[in-house]
């Protein structure tokens, strides 16, 4: 097994090392890697380090979660920190996060366990290998018979699709996948839950992460930060008060500056919640619908089902794909973020999140193959709505990661209007921000609604609709809420620290004024270690 140490400090990559010593791994520790260094050293584990103050391998960890290539990479943090820095390792997209100094004997037995965990994946991994191989080998076989149904012209174009599609095929036909290692050496994917911009999840995956984001959200319950600086309060009051303290007027420095803290964060909190409790009701969960269409028929790509509406296999397992027939159409699932800016029922979101085949690398690989991507439909879930509401493109920026959508409905009353300030002035590097949206996706919402009621949604749903439509009839979509302050700020682009994830895109991010300044992209292109809005002066040429 071959684990890679990323970024260690002297200390901790002796104390990593010491752990782990003796157990048959190969271990090499490297700094300051891309992702097409990490890959060309094919590790099973990543092992990287954080402190508070600076998470700059953030970045590179969703960028690892994101890639097609690492997904099923597990990464270890080791934060210098409580449980408030091991809950935010944890949503930054980590898969285990330790507490620095390490307990050897804890810490070996929490990287046997993510190798071990990480077994049924490459074991899956495998097994799509070896399906591929033999499609590849069959493929005049499959010619025969999918002559029968579409001519020769059209057969190349769906042949490349059915062999692309092996591993995301089913996600609109989503079931449960426990039993997934029972299998007879097929490739059933009759599991797939949801894809959230750009990565599929199945069911149990679902519940586990749900489970995970849960136990993160415990963990991180309640003003850590503010406890602490609490306790170093009374720790200077401690030291003023013991007789002969030396250096007093020390002591007195150190105490107001930590009480200025207190006071900084208390400020925020404060405008936090304004903010959240004016605009919560306005940010919506956003679910778009994809699905394909040969280029040189136009017609939509489908799944093809029997008479009894049960898709159709062969003898490994590969579900049919057709251009003519009733089957449902291939579909995809993409959510993200918008939010409410005029009267007119205008919603702002970036583009990638309207037009996600611009983005995604799998539906590039079936666009490059001879399909082309549009939109099935658009649906917007509000806080408190039991109900999704429809919508449709308005207009799309070419100037920057931007869009508007427009409701095909009235928006809900308790929803207000976001107030933008486009103002040069209005960001500024070092002040706080908030930002709101639905980071996680479906999985977010299912950790905040406890695993009970996790379990009961996702399995009586057939398809990522039923779950979020269940969801919402149940008042269960609410958004996350963050705070960070900004790093910088670039013509074209804020970078901030405010935590987010693949979801999050399109979400609104306010100044400390409770004034939207930005738009979420989640784009980390050259900036590790911190996220990204758009301006929201980009969004003036869209809103006239």
């Amino acid at each position: 097994m071959r684990i890679l140490l990323l970024n260690l400090g002297s200390e901790s990559s002796q104390a990593v090392k010491h752990a782990v010593s003796g157990q048959g791994y190969d271990i090499a520790a490297e700094r300051s890697l891309s992702i097409d260094d990490i890959l060309a050293r094919s590790p099973e584990l990543l092992i990287t380090e954080a402190t508070p103050s600076d998470l700059s391998c953030c970045g590179l960890i969703t960028q690892i979660k994101a890639s097609s290539y690492l997904p099923a990479l597990k990464i270890v943090m080791i934060v210098h920190g409580d449980a408030l820095e091991r809950a935010r390792g944890l949503d930054l997209g980590a898969d285990d996060v330790v507490s620095f100094p390490l307990e050897p004997l804890e810490f070996a037995a929490k990287i046997r366990t993510q190798l071990r965990q990480r077994q049924p994946e490459l074991k899956l991994e495998a097994e799509l290998k070896d399906a591929l191989e033999r499609e590849h080998m069959s493929e005049s076989t499959a010619e025969n018979l999918i002559s029968r149904v579409m001519s020769r012209r059209r057969f190349w174009v769906l042949s490349i699709v059915c062999v692309l599609s092996a591993a995301t095929l089913l996600a609109a036909v989503t079931t449960v996948i426990s039993n997934r290692r029972s299998r007879k050496d097929t490739l059933q994917l009759k599991a797939e839950v949801t894809r959230l911009n750009g990565g599929l999840l199945q069911t149990e995956e679902l519940l586990r992460r749900a489970g995970q984001a849960r136990d993160s959200q415990i963990a991180g319950t309640g003003p850590g930060t503010q406890q602490s600086l609490e306790a170093q309060s009374e720790a200077i009051r401690t030291k003023m008060a013991a007789p002969g303290a030396a250096d007093n007027e020390s002591l007195k420095r150190q105490l107001q500056e930590t009480q200025n803290e207190l006071k900084l964060l208390e400020n925020e909190g404060r405008a936090a919640e304004a903010i959240v409790h004016k605009y919560g009701p306005s940010v919506c969960l956003l679910h778009v619908a994809v699905g394909l269409k040969d280029k040189r028929s136009g017609q939509i790509i489908r799944i093809g089902i029997d008479a009894s509406g049960k898709p159709l296999e062969d003898d490994r397992g590969m579900i049919s794909l057709q251009t003519d027939g009733n089957g449902p159409p291939l579909q995809f699932d993409f959510l993200g973020t918008g939010f409410l800016v005029a009267s007119d029922g205008r919603l702002l979101t970036n583009r990638h999140v309207v037009e996600p085949w611009t983005s995604d690398e799998d539906l590039k690989e079936f666009l490059d193959q001879g399909a082309n991507a549009f939109a099935l439909s658009y649906m917007a879930y509000f806080p408190g709505v039991a109900q999704g509401i429809a919508i449709k493109v308005d207009r799309i920026s070419e100037l920057a990661d931007l869009a508007t959508l427009k409701l095909q409905g009235p928006p809900p009353p308790a929803a207000a209007l976001l107030e933008l300030d486009d103002r040069s002035e209005a960001s500024v590097s070092g002040d706080p921000v908030i930002l709101i949206g639905y980071p996680t996706g479906i999985e977010g919402i299912l950790a905040r609604a406890g695993s009970d009621v996790s379990r009961k949604v996702v399995l009586k749903a057939h398809d990522v609709n039923e779950i979020v439509s269940q969801l919402a009839a149940q008042h269960l979509i609410r958004p996350t809420i963050t705070q960070g302050h900004i790093g910088d700020v670039l013509k074209d682009k804020i970078v901030y620290d405010a935590a987010t994830t693949v979801g999050g895109s399109g979400g609104p991010l306010f100044n400390h004024k409770g004034k939207v300044i930005g738009v979420n992209a989640a784009i980390l292109r050259d900036f590790g270690g911190s996220n990204l809005a758009v301006p929201v002066r980009y969004a003036d040429e869209l809103l006239k």
